[in-house]
């Protein structure tokens, strides 16, 4: 829930972090940078993630909500995997716990705003002249992202309101959300549910737990807590996807005596 005053300004210099499906090869991270360059001049931009699954805003939701964690308050996050660009979604401007986040209310921001001791959430109401039907992300949410950062909160272009529309389940997500480029495949699923004792099950396979790669023998297949805190399928220099042929979606089983299964 929102709560009511004024917000706080965010802490200058800034930082703002950039959170796309966008990729990188593609012409539309370096126009938001443009646009960050012009509104915030002298703030560091720092690309966290541009492989979000396309299109997948709960995936995008739930590795927005473990990685944000680690940086610092004040920090303006510029999140934006936005298939509904141009319908009737809301854009949103969300305080929690410190940082900001701007994005659509397409249920991207959702699981850290329920994860959140204190947040406030506003609607974007202004619409800049120039605003592309498809590219909200570098005529909307750039700007205000860059205001904010820049430590020029934007009052009059905001509405507060008391909760996002699209809320996702805040509960661990035991599907795989992100297969990066070793072949690692995050899952939903938060470490501190598991411990050794578990068994990770996937397309019909029980993997042991191992503490770091060294652990496993030479092209063993695992299941550990990556550095984001979340259960994470690997291999010991190997690729983990392709030898158990592994997509983003697929459905994991975490089950053990300590803490029973998570479904």
């Amino acid at each position: 829930m929102a709560s009511a005053g004024a917000p706080r300004q965010a802490q200058t210099p800034s930082l703002l972090v950039l959170f796309t499906d966008y990729g990188w090869h593609d012409p539309y991270v370096g126009q938001i940078k443009a646009v960050m360059a012009s509104e915030a001049p002298g703030v560091a931009v720092i690309d966290l993630l541009h492989a979000v699954p396309d299109f997948n805003a709960h995936a995008g939701a739930q590795l927005l909500a473990a990685l944000s964690c680690s940086f610092p308050a004040g920090a303006v996050f510029f999140c934006v995997v936005d298939p509904g660009v141009g319908a009737a979604r809301e854009a949103l401007v969300v305080e929690a716990d410190g940082r900001w986040f701007v994005g659509p209310d397409n249920g991207l921001l959702s699981i850290l705003v329920a994860r959140a001791r204190q947040v406030k959430i506003w609607k974007i109401h202004w619409r800049p002249e120039q605003l592309s039907a498809t590219f909200h992300g570098r005529d909307l949410f750039a700007p205000i992202a860059a205001w904010i950062a820049a430590g020029k909160f934007p009052a009059d272009k905001l509405t507060l309101i008391a909760a996002v529309n699209i809320q996702f389940d805040a509960t661990d997500l035991p599907r795989i959300l992100y297969i990066d480029h070793f072949g690692n495949a995050w899952t939903g699923i938060r470490g501190g549910l598991a411990d050794a004792a578990n068994q990770l099950e996937v397309k019909g396979k029980s993997l042991p737990w191992r503490r770091i790669f060294a652990e496993a023998g030479k092209g063993e297949v695992f299941w550990y807590e990556n550095s984001a805190g979340l259960i994470e399928i690997a291999a010991n220099r190997a690729n983990a996807a392709a030898l158990l042929d592994l997509k983003v979606g697929d459905l994991v089983k975490l089950s053990g005596p300590t803490h029973g299964p998570v479904h």
